[in-house]
Formats: structure tokens, sequence, C-alpha cells
């Protein structure tokens, strides 16, 4: 008597083999891990935007390396739990929640005062936080948001940690960017975008502005033993785009979320370059760069503006209060 599989048991394998199939095209896709083996043991790292994404895969890797992990979050009851997952899994027990909205120059100003006094040390700044394509909308000193947020927030945050840092070095800092600063411009004449908003305009020139921000910061850094480069994670599948229109529709949710599941990067492997730029031992005397997949990449024209550099920095100053 001849025997043969029920058809049952073929379609499961089938489908179990599919599956497979594309966990492992997504791998392959997305890029590999940063495989360094460098000990952050009495190493402090300060990282922003932890709760969820890149920021919380971030820290998980940081703590795992044993640092002394600082979480800056607006929300602290998503940090808390974020914290607790990572403590859990990594049994690090310095791993900390401190409040800091980027959206508020009173929240930074009140983190970096505790910072400055309660910790001996801060080794790794990682400016991770963010926001995309939001409706138009103002921080609390009404500064156009994305603008305020992605660069004016972490500007203020960087120079008043600088001293810290400085003290730390060799230190580093990460600036997280975008691609999407190839298409941006920094519009002098509308700065705060108050005569015309478009959302994806205000965008690229934030992320312009965290390149120019990261090479004039690298050349005033000279000599000091802080590097400050600039990444881009890549296009990654995490709760940044929950302003996109597309995230309002239940057809594109059920229909174009599994492609984009596939497609996109995990939080993961978006951490990947952040993480190589932060640790790398090859990078520790790389300053001013901008990466991309663990490589330097090109940068656009206009983040090779000096002179635009510079007066986005003086600008900054200003809307900032530091001058």
């Amino acid at each position: 008597m001849r025997w043969t599989m029920p058809k049952y048991i073929l379609r499961i394998s089938a489908f179990g083999s599919f599956v497979g199939g594309v966990i492992l095209f997504k791998e392959a896709l997305g890029g590999s891990n940063y495989n360094g083996t460098e000990d952050l043991t009495g190493k402090t790292v300060i990282i922003t935007g932890t709760n969820t994404g890149i920021g919380k895969e971030t820290a998980l890797e940081m703590a795992k390396r044993r640092a002394r992990v600082i979480m800056a979050c607006r929300n602290m009851e998503a940090c808390r739990e974020a914290r607790r997952s990572i403590a859990l899994e990594t049994r690090n027990k310095h791993v900390y929640c401190q409040e800091c909205d980027l959206a508020s120059q009173e929240s930074i100003r009140s983190f970096a005062k505790e910072i400055n006094e309660r910790e001996s040390r801060v080794d790794i700044l990682i400016n991770n936080a963010g926001v995309m394509r939001c409706k138009k909308s103002a921080t609390k000193e009404g500064i156009e948001l994305q603008l305020g947020t992605n660069h004016m927030g972490h500007f203020l945050l960087t120079n008043l940690l600088l001293d810290k840092v400085k003290a730390s070095a060799p230190s580093r800092i990460v600036n997280l960017s975008s691609s999407a600063h190839h298409r941006g411009r920094i519009n002098f004449s509308d700065l705060n975008s108050d005569e015309k908003y478009d959302e994806g305009e205000a965008y690229a020139q934030s992320k312009l502005a965290n390149i120019l921000f990261t090479r004039e910061l690298a050349e005033r850094l000279t000599g000091s033993g802080v590097t400050c480069n600039a990444v881009h994670p890549g296009i990654v599948f995490t709760d940044i785009g929950r302003h996109m229109s597309i995230n309002n529709s239940w057809l594109a949710k059920i229909f174009l979320y599994p492609f984009l599941w596939v497609l996109l990067k995990t939080p993961r492997q978006g951490a990947q370059t952040t993480i190589y730029v932060a640790l790398n031992s090859e990078l520790e005397n790389v300053s001013g760069k901008y990466f991309s997949n663990k490589a330097e990449a090109q940068v656009s024209e206009a983040a090779l503006d000096r002179e635009a550099a510079k007066r986005l920095w003086a600008i900054s100053e200003c809307w900032s209060g530091l001058k």
C-alpha cells in the first residue's frame, strides 16, 4: 500500500516555506547587524526618543553592552514601559528614564541641568527623536514643529551638554538625519514656514538642518576629542510616519501595510547605522560625515554650503536663547 502525504500537510509546508522565504528576503534587504564587540562598561549614553522604534532598539543595544543608558523621552509612561523591557532583556539595571520634551526649550534646559549636575560623564549623545510630515503646528516657543523638534531642540540640547561631552572625550555625538535632506533647502526668507507651509518641505528642511548642524559642530569641535556625525537610518517601518495620510486609510492598512512591512526596514535594522557610527573604533577620528547602511554616503550640495551652516547656527543660537 502506497502512503501519500495529506494535502493539508503539503499546504502547511508550502505556506511555511513561503513565510520563511519572505523573512529571509526581508533580512537580506534590510542589511546585516553591526557585529562590533565594544564593551561600554563605565560609559554613559544619552538617547532621545527611545519609547519605540529606532531609539528603543538603539537603547537596547547600548544596554546589552553594559552602558549606563539614559532614555530622554517626552512620554514618561511609554518610556518606563520601554525601559522595563530593556532592563529585563539585558539584565542591565543602569537604564533610566528622564523627561525631555524637544518641543519645549524649558523641558530641554531642565533635562540638561539635571544631567550636568548628576552625571559624571556623557560619552555618547544620540539625537534620535523626531517628527515627520505633521500638520502645521509649533513648539512652545512658536517654532514650526518639525524644525523646532528635529533641529532646534537637538541644537539646544547638544550645546547645553557639550561641556560634559568634551570632558568625557574621546566621545561622540550622533545626529539622525535622512535621505530626505537631498530634497531640502533652508528657506532663510521663511525659515519658520509662516508664509507658506508644506509638510514635506518642512521635514526635508529640518533634515538638511541636521546635517548642516553636524558639519558646523564637527568643525568647531576639531581637536577636542569629540566627533559628530549624521546618519540616515533607511526607510524604516515605525510610527514616525503616523501623521501621513496613508495611516488614516483602512484600505491602505489592509492592502499596503503587508508590502511595506516586507520592503521597509524593521526598527532593529534601522538602528544599525546609528550603532555603527556611535561605536565603531575605526571612526574614532572621523567627524562631520554622513552615513547610510553602515558606510559613508554623499550629501546634497546644499548640505556642503558652509555659509548656510554658519548662518543657520547663528539663527539657532538666537531662537534657542543661547545667544
